[in-house]
């Protein structure tokens, strides 16, 4: 029973929110009538069982909450009114879609911080509770409560809109959201990070793609967290301890999500995510077409040209091409101090010196990576590594 109650509020909790948000205008009011409902259900559905539409369900018990909050109010009647005629049937299909476009470019707008775009969406779009939004931002619950707090406020008094962006403003905005979604992603897909968040992520990716087919981003974005996504399991061993692409069990890979992420690929343009879609992509492959990975890491640096995107290029022109060129890049990338005390540059020139077969200084560079890293799981792997080299 709480599974099917789990599985209809991260269906509907969102599209419950965002629709009570358009008609009362009262965000504290639609996600207490949504939590209400979902608490009533936990307490009839074992005896009566599930609804045939449990979405339709919560939304007429959140509506009719809705209702009897606002007659205590004494709301202005014409608010009542469209309360009233809420339907969840009649608009489930079209207007829920709308409105949860709406409640994500609102959470996203760039008014707000970007960890401030990140915990609404989850806690607003998502319903993860705000105790679990709390604990990955290494904060108190009560910390949090006051940070949604002040970022609803905002949404307010500056007068945000309730609406998504068209024209230019769509095109301004857009890239936003997905920023803020793709960082949830891997928040959750970081070797520490919290699964569940890469999985609210998707299926964010797999909404936005399906309310706006027409954004070859979007599809993009959803590409690359199914591909990278599906080699999740695959990622340590029995013993927890991470584990390299060529060291991986693919029989582990959730081979459904590549063909999923594959398949967007011919309408995910060439763009950012796109791009880096492909090269995941290319990942899935064996052996890796290195000098196609190298080539999209190219292509990415001319969009990104980031110290991060730089050291990656590095990477797969080393692998491509042979270490000296690696190495080679990988110094222009740290030219200006930008990836100094940065874990995975000294890593991957750790690598690099290895395969050019200077296995002395390469131990030294994965002991410092070790030192450098925060991840308890990436520091094992890099000590190992060492270990490696000084036992060769």
């Amino acid at each position: 029973m709480k599974d099917a109650l789990a599985a209809a509020a991260q269906e509907s909790y969102g599209r419950i929110v965002a629709t009570l948000i358009r008609v009362t205008g009262d965000w504290d009011l639609a996600e207490d009538c949504a939590q209400e409902a979902l608490a009533t259900a936990l307490e009839k559905w074992p005896g009566e069982g599930v609804p045939a539409n449990p979405g339709g369900w919560l939304m007429t018990v959140a509506r009719n909450r809705a209702i009897d909050v606002l007659r205590r109010a004494t709301v202005e009647q014409r608010k009542l009114r469209e309360v009233l005629l809420l339907s969840a049937e009649a608009k489930e299909s079209e207007e829920w879609d709308d409105d949860r476009l709406r409640l994500i470019f609102t959470c996203c707008h760039p008014a707000l911080s970007l960890e401030a775009r990140v915990a609404l969406t989850l806690r607003t779009v998502c319903g993860v509770p705000t105790g679990e939004i709390a604990r990955v931002f290494l904060v108190a619950e009560p910390t949090m409560t006051r940070r949604l707090t002040r970022a609803k406020t905002k949404i307010s008094t500056a007068n945000i809109p309730y609406r998504v962006p068209s024209g230019p403003a769509l095109s301004e905005r857009l890239p936003g959201v997905l920023a803020v979604i793709y960082l949830l992603f891997t928040r959750g897909y970081t070797n520490d990070g919290e699964p569940a968040f890469a999985d609210e992520a998707i299926r964010l990716a797999r909404l936005l793609r399906r309310l706006m087919p027409d954004q070859p981003e979007a599809a993009g974005l959803l590409a690359l967290c199914l591909l990278q996504h599906s080699r999740r399991r695959a990622r340590r061993d029995a013993a927890g301890h991470l584990l390299t692409l060529d060291q991986q069990d693919r029989t582990l890979w959730d081979h459904e999500a590549i063909a999923s992420g594959l398949a967007l690929l011919p309408t995910a343009g060439r763009g950012a995510y796109a791009t880096q879609a492909h090269i995941a992509a290319e990942h899935t492959r064996s052996p890796a077409d290195w000098p196609a990975i190298a080539g999209w890491y190219d292509h990415l640096v001319a969009l990104q040209p980031t110290p991060v995107v730089r050291l990656n290029r590095a990477v797969a022109h080393g692998f491509a091409y042979g270490p000296a060129r690696g190495l080679d890049l990988l110094a222009e990338a740290r030219a200006g101090g930008a990836l100094d005390g940065y874990a995975p540059a000294s890593a991957a020139e750790a690598e690099l010196t290895a395969r050019l077969g200077d296995r002395i200084r390469a131990e030294l560079l994965f002991r410092t990576a070790a030192d450098e890293t925060t991840s308890p799981a990436e520091r094992h792997a890099l000590l190992g590594r060492a270990t490696e080299m000084e036992d060769a």
